[in-house]
């Protein structure tokens, strides 16, 4: 599956209308980032069960900012709509795989009423 490009037009959207998507934020003049891309690019090809979306943060800097970015790359994870992962640097396919697997497995019940306790 090809990577998504994201920016405010589709990004709601995407995360909406997808079980789990994988987003990598980053920058065209980020060596690290370059050097990801053809991981995450990888990733997308191997693993169905997610949809992989990058988020360029010179051209998105409100995304970059709603989301608190402050280092790049740095990847999330969201599962029907909610944020349940963010890491900054990148991740090894065999990484990548794994934190599919464990999003797939969450309870997402559990993961709404503990982000809501953690709110009020």
């Amino acid at each position: 599956m090809a990577v998504i490009d994201l920016s405010q037009h589709n990004f709601d959207e995407t995360i909406a209308n997808n079980e789990i998507v994988m987003v990598d934020f980053w920058a065209p003049w980020c060596g690290p980032c370059l050097q990801f891309t053809p991981t995450f690019e990888e990733a997308s090809d191997r693993i169905r069960e997610a949809t992989f979306a990058k988020v360029n943060t010179e051209d998105e800097q409100e995304l970059g900012l709603r989301f608190g970015i402050r280092s790049i790359p740095t990847l999330m994870i969201f599962r029907q709509g909610v944020g349940i992962f963010s890491h900054s640097g990148t991740l090894a396919l065999a990484d990548i795989k794994e934190l599919i697997v464990k999003a797939t497995g969450l309870d997402m019940n559990v993961v709404r009423k503990e982000l809501g306790e953690e709110s009020e």
